[in-house]
């Protein structure tokens, strides 16, 4: 990893040319994901600035996605995996949406039951109050690592045997082959929310770790509800995209 020579009295911050350096040195390959930087007393010496200016250009960084920082032994700046593009324009699936960042999507099931529909849930597929649904639990995974939580729950009804299905890859590929219910729109909200003890644990972050949370409703060509989904990002590994 070369060092750069800061220029002085050039009208560019030393903290913007930190920045600069750091993220030019990533894209050559010198550090990659995963590395960690040396420590802050000993990078500040080097590139010649205060500790509080490096600060500055770690702290940028960080809220960029660019750098994860953790303390204690063995804490430090780490250069963060990179995010996936992750585009909610149109209606596709996780699946679908890995393919187009070049990835291979996995699945790990939680749980796959048959129970009575939640209120909310109910209302959403436009069902009877505790109608029967179908509620399957996933973590999702690109590259090796877990990205997102998925929980959708779909009308009994509509989809016999759907539990005994393989329930490994693409949902949406199976309700249009298995049941000609192809999800053709969708209505979707995102929201900030913190990851539970729960949550942490499955998607391999702190508990507390901010979140992005997208409820969704997704609706067959005749327009009847097929799923009603709350699923869980890591902001630090996707990110979200909106085309209009």
């Amino acid at each position: 990893m070369e060092f750069v020579e800061l220029a002085r009295g050039g009208g560019v911050p030393a903290h913007v040319q930190i920045e600069r350096w750091l993220l030019e040195s990533i894209a050559r390959g010198e550090i990659a994901p995963g590395d960690r930087l040396p420590g802050e007393r000993e990078l500040a010496a080097r590139l010649g600035v205060s500790r509080m200016t490096l600060r500055q250009a770690l702290a940028t960084l960080e809220a960029r996605g660019v750098l994860v920082r953790t303390q204690g032994r063995g804490g430090g700046a780490f250069v963060a995996e990179p995010r996936v593009e992750c585009d909610l324009t149109g209606l596709a699936g996780f699946t679908e949406r890995m393919r187009r960042a070049h990835l291979t999507a996995e699945a790990r099931l939680l749980r796959a039951r048959t129970r009575r529909a939640p209120p909310e849930v109910a209302a959403a597929l436009e069902l009877e109050p505790a109608a029967p649904v179908h509620e399957i639990a996933r973590v999702r995974s690109a590259g090796g690592s877990p990205v997102a939580l998925e929980l959708s729950f779909f009308p009994a009804v509509l989809l016999p045997g759907l539990l005994r299905e393989d329930l490994g890859g693409s949902l949406y590929d199976l309700l249009a082959a298995r049941y000609g219910l192809a999800p053709s729109r969708a209505v979707e909200h995102l929201d900030p929310v913190v990851a539970t003890h729960e949550q942490a644990a499955e998607l391999d972050v702190a508990p507390g770790t901010p979140l992005m949370r997208i409820e969704r409703t997704a609706y067959a060509a005749a327009g009847v509800p097929v799923e009603h989904a709350r699923d869980l990002y890591r902001p630090d590994r996707v990110r979200l995209t909106v085309r209009t």
